[in-house]
C-alpha cells in the first residue's frame, strides 16, 4: 500500500518508536504510584519526555507540559479551563472540529467568538484581527497550519497581536509539531496543543499541551493524581492539575523515541523532504484537464498536504477508486473543517487528501500522480 493519509496519523513510525513501546510493556509499573522499580522507570520516562517536548517546542518549564490522548483532548482541557461567560474569543475558518465544537459549546454558556473568514484559497486577512477586537478579547485561538489546505498561518505575527493586546494565544499545533519549528517564548504562545500520532510519529493515544508560565488553567478531569490524596480538590500543581488518572506511559515511552529521532534526524531534514514530495505531486496534477486543487501554493512554506477534486468524482468515490485499483490510501470527504469546506465551495463534492509524510518516497508519489492523471481520464 501507498499510504498518502500522513494528516490524519502516521502509518510508518520509526522502528524505535515501535521498540520503545514494546519494552515498555513489558517493564513499566504505573508513574507516580509506588517508589518500585517500575513505577518509578515509568516516572523517569515520562518526566524525561516533559524535558524533550519542552526543548522542541521552547515550553519554559517541563513541569507545564501535561500529556492527554490528543490534541482534541488538549485543546478541550484548555479551552474550558481558560473562557468563562462574557469573554469573547477570536478564531478562523481554517479550524478543525477540535477547535470548533469545544468553542461552539463554550458559546453556548456565554462565551462569545469571531471567526476570520478565509478565501477560496483558504488564506486570511491579517487585518481582521484588528477589525474584529473588543475589549472583552480575551485570546486568540488558532491552528498552526489547515489540515484540509495545508495553508499555514503566521504564528509569530498573531503571537505578536496578542502580545500586544494582553490576550492569550492558544495554538493547535496537530499538524505542524515534528516538521516545522515553535518557540513559544519568541511566538508568545500561551498553550500549544499537540498530538502524538502525526507528524511527531509517536503511537496513537499520546499528546498533550504545552503551557507558559502565569497562564492557570481549571482543571477539565479530577480524579485520582497519586500525590496529595487527601485534598478534595485536585492539586492546582502542574501538570498535576491537568493529569488525573493513570497516564499512558507506554505511549508515552513511544513519544519518547519518536521526539529523540526527529531531533536526530532534524526539523530541516524532515520538512524539506516532506514538502519535496509535496511539491513534486502538486506539479504532477495541478495542470491535469479537470483536477482542481485547492489552496495557497504561492508559497512552500506549508504543510505537506495537496487537497484535490477529479472531475464530477465524488471525493469518497476517488478515495476509493485510488485505493481499489491503485491501493493508494489517502482522505476524502469534509475532514472535520466544516468551515474551511465552505469557504472552499466544497461542501458537497469534499475533496481528497494526499498528505506527505517522512517514509514516503518519489516513487509512490510518482505513482499517485499517474493515478490521478489516470482517473481525470477516464
Amino acid at each position: 500500500m501507498i499510504y498518502l493519509d500522513n494528516a490524519a496519523t502516521t502509518l510508518r513510525k520509526p522502528p524505535q518508536v515501535i521498540d520503545a513501546v514494546a519494552r515498555a510493556m513489558g517493564s513499566f509499573g504505573n508513574s507516580a504510584r509506588g517508589t518500585h522499580e517500575g513505577a518509578l522507570t515509568a516516572s523517569r520516562t515520562i518526566y524525561d519526555t516533559r524535558c524533550k517536548l519542552a526543548a522542541l517546542f521552547g515550553c519554559k518549564r517541563p513541569d507545564h507540559v501535561a500529556f492527554t490522548c490528543n490534541s482534541t483532548e488538549a485543546l478541550n482541557i484548555a479551552i474550558s479551563g481558560l473562557l468563562a461567560p462574557g469573554d469573547h474569543v477570536l478564531s478562523t475558518d481554517l479550524e478543525h472540529n477540535s477547535v470548533l465544537r469545544p468553542l461552539y459549546r463554550q458559546m453556548e454558556r456565554g462565551v462569545q467568538a469571531d471567526f476570520l473568514p478565509a478565501d477560496r484559497q483558504g488564506r486570511i486577512n491579517y487585518a481582521d484581527f484588528d477589525r474584529l477586537l473588543r475589549p472583552e478579547t480575551k485570546a486568540v485561538v488558532c491552528t498552526a497550519g489547515s489540515n484540509l489546505t495545508g495553508n499555514l498561518l503566521d504564528l509569530q505575527r498573531i503571537g505578536d497581536f496578542c502580545a500586544a493586546h494582553g490576550l492569550l494565544f492558544l495554538v493547535d499545533a496537530s499538524q505542524t509539531a515534528g516538521v516545522f519549528p515553535i518557540d513559544m517564548q519568541r511566538m508568545h504562545i500561551s498553550v500549544l496543543c499537540f498530538t502524538g500520532h502525526k507528524s511527531l510519529m509517536g503511537p496513537q493515544g499520546t499528546g498533550g499541551l504545552c503551557v507558559a508560565p502565569g497562564v492557570e488553567i481549571r482543571p477539565w478531569c479530577v480524579g485520582g493524581t497519586g500525590v496529595q490524596t487527601f485534598l478534595e480538590k485536585q492539586p492546582m500543581q502542574y501538570p498535576t492539575r491537568l493529569e488525573a488518572g493513570t497516564r499512558n506511559g507506554h505511549g508515552v515511552a513511544g513519544l519518547l523515541a519518536a521526539v529523540q529521532f526527529i531531533r536526530r534526524t532534524g526539523l530541516e531534514t524532515i520538512r524539506a523532504h516532506e514538502l519535496a514530495l509535496a511539491r513534486r505531486f502538486y506539479e504532477g496534477v495541478r495542470t491535469v484537464p479537470g483536477v482542481t486543487v485547492y489552496g495557497d501554493f504561492s508559497t512552500w512554506e506549508r504543510a505537506p498536504v495537496v487537497s484535490l477534486n477529479i472531475g464530477d468524482y465524488e471525493s469518497s468515490e476517488a478515495a476509493d477508486e485510488l485505493a481499489e485499483t491503485y491501493d493508494i490510501a489517502t482522505r476524502a470527504g469534509a475532514h472535520c473543517a466544516p468551515r474551511m469546506h465552505r469557504a472552499l465551495g466544497t461542501e458537497e463534492q469534499g475533496a481528497v487528501r494526499f498528505s506527505f509524510g517522512f517514509y514516503n518516497t518519489e516513487q509512490e508519489t510518482d505513482a499517485a500522480i499517474r493515478a490521478v492523471q489516470e482517473l481525470a481520464a477516464t
